[in-house]
């Protein structure tokens, strides 16, 4: 059996600040399982969803933000639709998906510039929308 250790310090301004983008509480989940069951994304992620919000109660934000979940999640929203207590990891998902693009310098997004953007392969679609939605006003 491993052992996780529990490191809620280390990352602690990370996990406030997916907070306070998403306006979700990460601790309401109790791991059912149902956001992963039904998940269409599923069989691209590298850490299901339920996990992701497991990783994120320990405080470990790093392997949430070196995954190719984040980037893979559809933002369908069926995870919110299927959870019992109401949490919604797509917001979750798309503040986790804002902050890591903030680390690279990206986080302004003006208009002119998505035509650029767009060649860029590496840089997932719903990031460049996501980001347009939020800092074009």
């Amino acid at each position: 059996m491993v052992q996780t250790i529990h490191n809620p310090d280390k990352y602690e301004e990370d996990i406030l600040q997916i907070k306070k983008i998403s306006n979700e509480m990460v601790n309401d989940c109790m791991q059912c399982g149902k956001c992963t069951a039904g998940c269409p994304a599923v069989a691209e992620m590298d850490i299901l969803p339920h996990q992701i919000l497991r990783h994120l109660q320990l405080g470990h934000f790093d392997k949430v933000i070196q995954s190719k979940t984040i980037w893979n999640c559809a933002s369908c929203f069926t995870c919110a639709s299927r959870c019992p207590r109401g949490v919604d990891l797509a917001k979750l998902m798309e503040a986790i998906r804002l902050i890591s693009l903030r680390r690279k310098g990206n986080d302004r997004l003006k208009v002119e510039n998505i035509s650029q953007l767009m060649t860029d392969e590496k840089m997932p679609q719903q990031a460049i929308v996501s980001a347009l939605r939020k800092y074009s006003k």
